[in-house]
């Protein structure tokens, strides 16, 4: 992708992911971990990151195959599970993928796409293109699980979203650098559905050095039905659309996910 911001280059996209997301709490690796244990494996995590969901899974005795576009993340990955025991690691598989076309050679009961990454697809045709890719990938009788932001109205239009925002806490690296994170929206494309996106990180090294690191990508978002027609468009049927991963019913919490669990059709 050519608009990813440096998620492919930058070596502090993937250094400081896990110490963002780990305090984050969100709730959603129990959610992925026992989707995997009902189905019972093989899983396909697409754009696994560094393993934040891939390798609970593993742990609870799934295999499973994780494809991302950053060779960055993947060897984050892969340091992760040089900790687990050798049993762990003989359940996972990391393969150097583009979510919007690949090709592995088999199927699998489960395939997923946890945290928002299917937004990074800006175009209608790599939505399709990754969506039939995936589809190719399920079992007869497999499950899809597509997890994305329900929209905010309110917080699109917002006045100040150009302004930098944020109250996550201060988190320390193992070398004693000091990180805070904070975002902005510097523009929304209201027409095309796209809000353009910084992730800014403001490092104090321990010699007191400051830097200011910018992550900057557009995300689509997508609204409840239109993601709907899109799954159904590419050969999907909806069986489950939840708000939260408690498996709230959608609409019962605003703006929360959308967390969409589709069979074949």
């Amino acid at each position: 992708m050519d608009t990813n911001g440096g998620y492919t280059e930058f070596p502090f996209v993937s250094e400081f992911y896990d110490s963002v997301y780990d305090q984050l709490n969100r709730g959603d690796i129990e959610f992925f971990v026992d989707m995997a244990k009902e189905v019972g494996g093989p899983v396909l995590e697409v754009a696994c990151g560094t393993g934040r969901v891939l390798i609970p899974t593993a742990k609870a005795g799934i295999d499973i195959v994780g494809t991302d576009l950053s060779e960055k993340m993947l060897d984050r990955c892969r340091e992760k599970l040089s900790a687990e025991s050798a049993e762990v690691q003989g359940r996972v598989e990391l393969i150097h993928a583009d979510m919007r076309d690949f090709n592995l050679c088999r199927k699998f009961k489960l395939v997923t796409i946890p945290f928002r990454p299917f937004q990074h697809l800006t175009t209608v045709e790599d939505q399709f293109s990754c969506l039939k890719a995936i589809h190719r990938h399920l079992d007869d009788d497999g499950k899809f699980t597509l997890d994305v932001f329900n929209p905010s109205i309110l917080m699109l239009a917002r006045e100040n979203r150009t302004e930098e925002l944020g109250d996550e806490p201060e988190f320390e690296m193992p070398d004693g650098r000091k990180v805070v994170r904070r975002y902005r929206n510097p523009e929304i494309d209201f027409a095309n559905q796209i809000a353009h996106g910084e992730l800014i990180y403001y490092v104090t090294h321990p010699d007191g050095r400051t830097e200011r690191l910018v992550h900057s990508f557009p995300m689509r978002y997508l609204f409840r039905y239109e993601a709907e027609h899109l799954l159904v468009r590419c050969g999907y049927e909806v069986e489950d659309v939840f708000s939260d991963f408690k498996k709230s019913p959608y609409g019962e919490n605003y703006p929360r996910e959308i967390i969409m669990v589709a069979r074949k059709s």
